[in-house]
């Protein structure tokens, strides 16, 4: 690999380059800890160690079931459901089929659920009992035929499962009346347990799973992950974090959804590879069990977003240092753009650092890290891991190379990049372009730029830009400027059309409970952050800010025809 500066940047324990990349799958990492440790713990799960050896068990069975639904080399299975054992089941048992998995939303509605089924084409989904009735509602439009049930207490400890279904199951909505002759999923390991599969095993080159991302266009896209890029991220992770990591031992804490490239491609490769723990959370949205659940177990590596951070710093256990975070050596930020207010407060609390990265779906995370033993740098998302390369190109001709400290797209190549989009040629041809060269570079779509020691700073997202009278202005710079407001909790900035200027940036912003400000003590504080033409057109307050499932403010569905606290 050629030489580039970014490498001088890297840990000492950190190689240039990892190739050659082994010729292996995710599937064969899980094999050799099943080999090597059966009985050590692969899921920490509501108070329950579940062992590589009940998952390979389970998965070995499930694939069975499967292939007797004629499930086979190439086709997928969809599954719709949160952090649970019976994804990974799920995952391990497709793969074991040559099969791939295509993990849904599970917070879809009936209307979203459509698209993508129809997309993926799969004709078997494993579905939580709670979604069940909104799937049923639109199967018909659907390729899929054949729906399978599980039940979220499946992998409970015996009392906490007891307890459930006394006193929460009914109540809560997870106990339905299949029809249509659907299976249920503990009926299915039942039926063919002790059976294996005799399918061959997938390659490298194959396709592993299919992962919602709204790419360039916000227009959800089927992502192709070949399992060796899969293996290429975790090997990167792994070696970029190995000298806070212990095999066996140290626990990743991941809230984060596998449906997400975040959890599916980073903190799981890193896991199966690294064969370290892994504690999930099944709804980040309980603070109350994820905290629990932290203080409980005591993870090494805290997978965050954002809003993560800022909810837990919102808490009085948190603030009070009543939570142990003793045990926590990483913390790591991605998906969002993190402010330096919360980055702040939480190395307050916990004494750990927060390393931001900077990834895409698109690119099986491989992207941006902050060194390890690094020095912090404000606002930088770190320097290409090793094999990555990255370019700033001129927004509108991407041929032409921006200086240092100028801000232009970024380009990204990796050897684990997305083949395609499923079965969408022109989309992929807008994502991955091949230059005169030869070389094939993915055009993320976002604006950045390289300090001198080629850290990367995100500027925001090439659509998001907002032209005020013909200037330019990033709604993350905005949104920088007003968190820093002792009042702010919240902020996402979007520009609106306006008669005199053509646009203006508006930001929607929610208040930190128990206090108060104005819209215009907002915007006086901003001019003195900001220069004039940069300072919001409108503050609009909101009681909460439209999010996805991992956190990030969704810009494109802040709208101004919501009720109002004040404006």
């Amino acid at each position: 690999m050629t030489a580039f500066p970014w490498l001088s940047q890297y840990d000492s324990d950190v190689p240039a380059t990892l190739e050659p990349y082994p010729e292996r799958t995710l599937l064969d990492y899980f094999d050799e800890g099943a080999r090597e440790r059966p009985d050590a713990p692969l899921l920490l799960f509501k108070g329950r160690a579940v062992s590589y050896r009940e998952i390979d068990r389970d998965s070995d069975t499930f694939a069975v079931a499967l292939a007797a639904m004629g499930v086979g080399r190439g086709d997928r299975v969809a599954v719709m459901l949160p952090n649970c054992p019976q994804f990974f089941v799920a995952e391990l048992a497709a793969w074991k089929l040559g099969a791939s998995i295509a993990p849904l939303n599970p917070i879809y509605t009936e209307e979203e659920l459509v698209g993508p089924l129809t997309t993926i084409d799969a004709t078997v989904i494993l579905v939580l009992t709670p979604f069940y009735e909104r799937l049923k509602n639109i199967q018909a439009r659907t390729p899929t035929t054949r729906v399978i049930t599980t039940s979220i207490k499946e992998y409970f400890p015996t009392l906490t499962r007891l307890a459930f279904t006394l006193l929460m199951e009914k109540k809560l909505g997870h106990r339905v009346t299949r029809r249509d002759n659907d299976m249920a999923f503990a009926d299915l390991l039942r039926q063919y347990a002790g059976q294996k599969p005799t399918t061959a095993r997938p390659g490298p080159d194959d396709t592993a799973m299919l992962l919602l991302s709204g790419g360039t266009t916000g227009t959800p896209k089927c992502v192709v992950a070949h399992h060796g890029g899969l293996v290429i991220t975790g090997l990167q992770l792994q070696t970029w974090s190995k000298s806070e990591l212990r095999s066996w031992e140290s626990v990743l804490f991941m809230p984060l959804p596998m449906f997400h490239s975040y959890g599916a491609c980073a903190v799981q490769s890193a896991a199966l590879i690294g064969h370290h723990p892994i504690a999930i959370i099944p709804n980040p949205r309980d603070l109350d069990d994820l905290v629990a659940t932290l203080h409980k177990v005591r993870p090494t590596y805290f997978m965050g977003v954002p809003t993560l951070y800022t909810a837990m710093l919102a808490r009085k256990d948190v603030q009070d240092k009543r939570i142990d975070l003793s045990s926590l050596r990483v913390c790591v930020s991605g998906a969002a753009p993190l402010m330096e207010e919360t980055r702040r407060r939480w190395e307050a609390i916990s004494g750990v650092r927060i390393l931001e990265a900077y990834a895409l779906s698109e690119s099986l995370v491989a992207a941006t890290a902050t060194p390890m033993r690094a020095p912090a740098r404000l606002g930088s998302v770190g320097v290409p891991l090793p094999d990555v390369q990255l370019k700033i190109v001129d927004i509108d001709d991407p041929t032409k190379l921006m200086a240092t400290g100028e801000t232009g797209e970024i380009l990204m190549r990796a050897p684990q990049l997305m083949r395609s989009y499923w079965r969408n040629a022109s989309e992929t041809a807008v994502m991955l372009q091949t230059n005169a060269a030869g070389e094939t570079w993915m055009h993320t779509g976002d604006l950045g730029y390289l300090d001198a020691d080629s850290y990367l700073y995100i500027v925001d997202r090439k659509k998001d830009l907002i032209k005020p009278s013909g200037l330019q202005v990033w709604p993350r710079e905005l949104e920088e400027a007003i968190a820093k407001h002792p009042s702010v909790a919240e902020v996402g900035v979007r520009g609106f059309p306006d008669e005199a200027r053509g646009e203006i940036a508006v930001a929607f912003v929610v208040l930190r409970e128990g206090m108060d400000v104005t819209a215009d003590d907002l915007r006086a504080f901003c001019r003195q952050h900001l220069a004039p033409y940069k300072v919001p057109g409108r503050v609009v307050f909101r009681r909460e800010l439209p999010k996805s499932l991992v956190g990030k403010v969704l810009r494109r569905m802040l709208t101004l025809d919501e009720p109002n606290v004040a404006s």
